[in-house]
């Protein structure tokens, strides 16, 4: 879940055994399952067929276009697709699906890298989202999984923007027994300010600040996220570290979007992608992808994905159980 690049009191990131590990992760992949369903369900049914002609691929292409892939994601796919179909000389639809696996998992991969943790002290964290995306829950999941692998964290309440976004964030931080800077009606960048010189002072392994919510054609107040970025690199120098973006996996395209206007203003450094559960519209970590590969700078990678409301509904990213999960 997390790379450590110096030595810590523990060398994995969560305190239960590899066993018991393994067992989590297990269980996950069938909560991940599940909550895929919608999504794989256009996609797989064009598998049901016996034959192997032009209707499956126009059929494939429907149902990735519905599944909010996108246009350019779904041509790139079925190209890479026919290809592999005539390279191997698949004859059998569900050959044809384990092809899509393949093809969608090399697509995906780039988005796959865990969170690296321990360069610098404190891991300065500055958490962006338009309301709703579940930002502060999902900060509240990561917080717990940071306490887990023995990390000391400092919350930083600089969502002052949304009523009783400062009580949601100190009811995380109470569950998950971390400290948190909060001032109430305060400016979100002296907020943030102070977190980070606290974390400092504290000794903290991770300070997250959690930033107001707000859609990206909000001009004024995205040029206010700029300003609580600058300020966070006032109090320590190199800061923030991360620059994660909370998405709704239920807006399809519109998650696109808003990648691309958050990244255009604060680059960006990972994701969080909630809300899988219940969606048909998984498809779009496709399309994010493959604007990855436009990026200058490379694609940013989706530390993790939610599917559900608990503690434990926050895993990793990995682009081959992904893959596997929506053709499943």
């Amino acid at each position: 879940m997390f790379s450590f690049l110096k030595k810590k009191t523990v060398a994995e990131p969560m305190v239960a055994p590899i066993g018991d590990r393994a067992v989590a992760r297990t269980q996950w992949l069938v909560h991940l399952r599940a909550g895929l369903r919608k999504t794989a369900s256009s996609i797989v049914q064009v598998f049901a067929g016996t034959r192997v002609d032009e209707a499956l691929f126009e059929e494939l292409e429907a149902a990735l276009l519905t599944a909010d892939a996108g246009v350019k994601a779904t041509e790139y796919l079925l190209a890479d697709l026919k290809r592999r179909v005539k390279e191997h000389q698949v004859t059998e639809p569900l050959a044809v699906k384990a092809e899509l696996a393949q093809a969608l998992t090399e697509l995906l991969a780039p988005l796959q890298r865990p969170l690296e943790l321990g360069l610098t002290t404190p891991t300065v964290m500055m958490v962006v989202g338009v309301n709703g995306a579940g930002k502060t829950t999902s900060i509240g999941k990561l917080t717990r999984r940071l306490a887990e692998a023995k990390q000391k964290v400092l919350l930083a309440a600089a969502d002052t923007f949304r009523a009783a976004a400062r009580e949601q964030l100190a009811t995380w931080a109470d569950r998950n027994q971390v400290d948190i800077v909060s001032q109430e009606g305060g400016d979100p960048a002296s907020v943030s300010f102070d977190a980070v010189a606290a974390g400092r002072a504290r000794g903290c392994d991770v300070v997250i600040a959690d930033t107001a919510g707000r859609l990206p054609t909000q001009l004024h107040l995205m040029e206010e996220l700029r300003k609580i970025k600058r300020t966070i690199a006032k109090a320590q120098p190199g800061a923030p570290h991360e620059v994660l973006l909370v998405v709704d996996g239920n807006t399809g395209q519109n998650a696109l979007a808003q990648v691309k206007a958050f990244d255009d203003a604060l680059q960006l450094t990972g994701l969080m992608v909630t809300k899988l559960d219940g969606t048909a519209k998984g498809g779009v970590l496709a399309a994010i992808a493959l604007w990855g590969r436009e990026r200058p700078a490379g694609a940013v990678p989706v530390y993790f994905i939610g599917v559900g409301e608990k503690l434990e509904d926050l895993e990793t990213f990995d682009a081959h159980e992904f893959a596997q999960a929506l053709l499943n």
